[in-house]
């Protein structure tokens, strides 16, 4: 089978206008970006305003491995493959991050036959929004900066300046550094940092905004530092927020592309899940639910994390209510959770599956507390057998949710027909949506509810610098705010090595920062890191590109 860069390279695509026109947009409410890719107008949704919305599909997954889950294939493919049953559908997903592309990690834009394209566009430069991002947060540094070198009338404490820099690569050497060495000119010394883009508040902001008015007073809001009395400085404070807002004019427009099978995608905005709150722009999925029947839509990494936040935070910013859950897991994965070694995952091992399984069944326990109706999608891998099949589907048919396997990766949407008159199915139940937690409980009351039952952990231990956090943060009027949860990917706990479905063990929150401008309180626990490292063996060394353009290694 040809590598997934190959299969998108080979692939023929629809010139923009024809998707556009296909989904009754009019040359006026996009602005093409060559000849695959277009910037939607917000005037859109103003136009569509009184048309009602489509439905909403939420596609997450158990907690990610090494083995791989393809959640973003199974979305891919389940858009394309509702398209084939006769329905109106499309998917939006969050955009790429650089980080990770050259890191471990690899690309965003699904894989095999389920991938969105222009795949090597998507998962470089794209239309520029996350240099737009990354220069925005900068140029607030920059006035930061420069206020505190011409006399500092805001009277910011140096020490107590939250706002660092950001770029949108992993690059662990700046992840603590000192600015303004040098001459007198050069600035005022002091400690700071970088963080990956995708953790600025910019990227959050972005991504809950409701349109440029709605982003200006979220750039307002948020919080640079303290004064040498602890009163909070804003970006308001620093006169930054008209030029803020100009720099994003066009990465908040949300982007249209298409997938293999021309199926429309909307790709804007790309928070992490596990140091943000791990969803697209919610113009992206609004402007969707407007130009489509079914919309798929995503969240970061495990359901403990991108789901739980698009339930807490991005459904209530969005006034959205989700009609469906499609968990994804692969047989691989549920045995690697299961205790397998990763070199042996080809090998049927019945034990390992029933041990793994105990994280998808979590995984569904947990979407139903919050109202959602939800399905299993099996990612299929040639290596998977009937048996270890069988047992999942028995597993899930004791917890009482239906399975379907999926073979989109290989097949595209005619491997993902069944799993798409599922969904439809699935979406024709009755739907009560609810937050986990009221919006008017106190900020530890609402960290301890997540722990305790979406990572069912016993407790939650809060370092001494953490307590003294909440009780500014509840003083300062932050109690409102939903929590974003900064742990581990892989496991329920934050620890990483506790797979499966731990139990007996207690969070602990290390440390408190409240995201004012984007409209939530980050609590970070474990060692989990804003701005990432590259492993020994980069991804980017095995990348390049002929002398005609054609590129090679990315995935």
């Amino acid at each position: 089978m040809k590598s997934d860069v190959q299969i998108a390279q080979s692939a023929t695509l629809k010139p923009i206008s024809e998707i556009a026109a296909d989904l009754g947009l009019s040359t006026e409410d996009y602005s093409p970006y060559g000849h695959d890719k277009a910037k939607i107008s917000l005037d859109v949704l103003h136009r569509l305003a009184d048309k009602p919305d489509g439905k909403l599909i939420l596609c997450t997954g158990i907690n990610p491995t090494a083995a791989g889950e393809g959640k973003t294939t199974i979305n891919v493919g389940l858009s394309m493959a509702l398209n084939r049953i006769g329905v109106k559908a499309m998917t939006t997903l969050r955009e790429p991050s650089l980080g990770p592309c050259f890191g471990m990690k690899g690309g965003a834009a699904g894989g095999g036959y389920a991938q969105v394209v222009p795949m090597d566009d998507i998962n470089l430069h794209f239309t520029g929004d996350f240099h737009a991002i990354t220069s925005t947060h900068n140029l607030l540094s920059a006035l930061l900066d420069n206020s505190l070198h011409q006399g500092n009338p805001l009277q910011l404490d140096p020490k107590r300046i939250t706002w660092k820099r950001v770029l949108d690569m992993n690059d662990r050497a700046l992840r603590n550094i000192v600015v303004g060495l040098g001459k007198r000119s050069d600035g005022v010394v002091r400690e700071s940092g970088f963080e990956i883009t995708v953790a600025s508040e910019i990227m959050a902001a972005l991504c809950l905004a409701t349109g440029i008015q709605d982003l200006k007073e979220r750039f307002g809001r948020m919080i640079v530092g303290y004064t040498y009395t602890g009163e909070a400085v804003t970006a308001t404070d620093l006169q930054a927020t008209g030029a803020m807002a100009m720099l994003m004019k066009d990465a908040i427009r949300p982007n249209l592309v298409q997938t293999l099978e021309n199926t429309p995608a909307i790709i804007h905005g790309g928070p992490f899940a596990n140091i943000a709150h791990g969803n697209n722009s919610i113009l992206a999925t609004k402007t969707a639910l407007k130009l489509a029947d079914y919309v798929v839509t995503e969240a970061g990494f495990g359901a403990d994390l991108g789901a739980e936040k698009f339930f807490d935070i991005v459904a209530p910013a969005g006034d959205f209510r989700p009609d469906g859950t499609v968990i994804v897991a692969t047989v691989r994965a549920l045995k690697l959770n299961g205790g397998m070694d990763k070199k042996q995952l080809t090998q049927e091992d019945l034990d390992a599956l029933k041990a793994g399984l105990v994280n998808l069944e979590q995984h569904v326990e947990n979407v139903r507390k919050f109202g959602v109706p939800a399905l299993v999608a099996i990612n299929k891998f040639p290596t998977d057998t009937e048996a270890e099949l069988e047992l999942i589907r028995a597993r899930c048919a004791a917890a009482g949710v239906e399975v379907v396997v999926a073979d989109v990766f290989a097949q595209g949407g005619a491997g993902g027909e069944d799993l798409a008159r599922a969904v439809v199915e699935l979406c024709e139940q009755p739907s009560d949506y609810r937050p986990l937690y009221d919006a008017a409980d106190d900020l530890r009351t609402k960290i301890e509810t997540v722990a305790r039952e979406v990572y069912r952990a016993d407790g939650v231990d809060f370092t001494q610098p953490a307590l003294k956090q909440l009780s500014e943060l509840e003083s300062q009027g932050h109690g409102g705010l939903p929590v974003c949860m900064a742990k581990t990917q892989y496991s329920f706990s934050d620890d990483p090595t506790l797979l499966g479905a731990p139990r007996g063990f207690r969070i602990t929150v290390r440390d408190l920062a409240v995201n004012a401008g984007a409209g939530f309180v980050v609590a970070l626990t474990g060692e989990i890191l804003r701005m990432p490292g590259l492993p020994r063996v980069p991804a980017a060394v095995g990348m390049d590109i002929s002398e005609d353009g054609t590129i090679t290694g990315l995935s």
